[in-house]
């Protein structure tokens, strides 16, 4: 099985390191080459632009491809499933427009030029909501083109809105959400290989925020430690050898651990330890 994956950019570092947490890691020397393995024998690797993953997918060049909701959009492709939101790599496509313009709705833009790097995208959002504008595709810097009079407004990705706000650029209207996504070609989405690599990174995502908590209690405090540690589904719960107490191990959310060891100790636990979780399936 092949993972179609970004070559570079910002989505490279945190796609290997989501696989490398998963069990699928890419094996040394993967710099630079078009396909790499894995830790495991069955799925190999290989390196895309972010942009042409959803094609290798729908090509079969690659049967899952990890890119982002954006890309895939502006693909236009058919044949490909959106199977998991890998939860990073947020951003939103918007429609901006100088500050001092006098554009404040899209209705504005009618019959203007809009440039961007997502024509398809732009076109779909505009031809929904009924408004005609020249969509000019340009490949960088698209936030200068109103201040050099190529576009009177820009579609553009931004995460903070930063870029926008040194640019003199405010938001007209939001036009996509976007994150990273598993896509995998239909034909195979159903495949019990498909959803193992599922298995493995929705393990990653479930165990994101949450604590592993493990302490002793007497016995006779266990009731008050459950009150307190109720758990996924409820604490585990085990005796200990030659003691009149027990372990209790639970999940616990993270922004939640440091009142719940507090309320622990209140009702008698002690040794208590929190640890990550690297993986958690349910």
């Amino acid at each position: 099985m092949k993972i179609a994956v970004p070559n570079k950019g910002r989505l490279h570092d945190p796609t290997l390191d989501l696989l490398d947490r998963a069990g699928l890691a890419v094996e040394a020397g993967a710099d630079r080459q078009l396909y790499a393995d894995t830790v495991d024998p069955d799925v190999s690797v290989l390196f895309a632009r972010a942009a042409d993953i959803p094609e290798y997918v729908a090509d079969g060049a690659a049967d899952l491809g990890i890119t982002g909701y954006d890309q895939h959009r502006e693909s236009r492709v058919d044949g490909v499933s959106d199977l998991l939101d890998l939860e990073y790599g947020s951003c939103r496509l918007v429609l901006a427009a100088p500050e001092d313009g006098g554009l404040t709705v899209p209705a504005d833009l009618d019959g203007r030029t809009v440039a961007t790097e997502f024509p398809n995208v732009t076109r779909d959002y505009f031809e929904e909501a009924g408004i005609d504008v020249d969509v000019v595709e340009v490949t960088g810097a698209t936030e200068l083109t109103p201040h050099v009079e190529m576009a009177d407004a820009i579609v553009d990705i931004t995460s903070t809105g930063t870029t926008l706000r040194v640019n003199h650029l405010a938001v007209v209207d939001d036009v996509l959400d976007s994150s990273v996504r598993l896509f995998a070609r239909d034909d195979v989405a159903d495949d019990p290989d498909v959803e193992r690599v599922v298995t493995a990174l929705r393990s990653v995502l479930d165990a994101a925020g949450k604590r592993y908590v493990m302490l002793n209690v007497d016995t006779a405090d266990l009731d008050a430690v459950e009150d307190v540690l109720p758990g996924m589904g409820g604490p585990t719960v085990m005796d200990v050898e030659g003691e009149d107490s027990v372990a209790v191990h639970a999940v616990v959310d993270e922004r939640d651990v440091f009142a719940t060891v507090a309320d622990l100790k209140e009702v008698g636990a002690r040794d208590v330890l929190v640890t990550e979780i690297e993986r958690l399936v349910e």
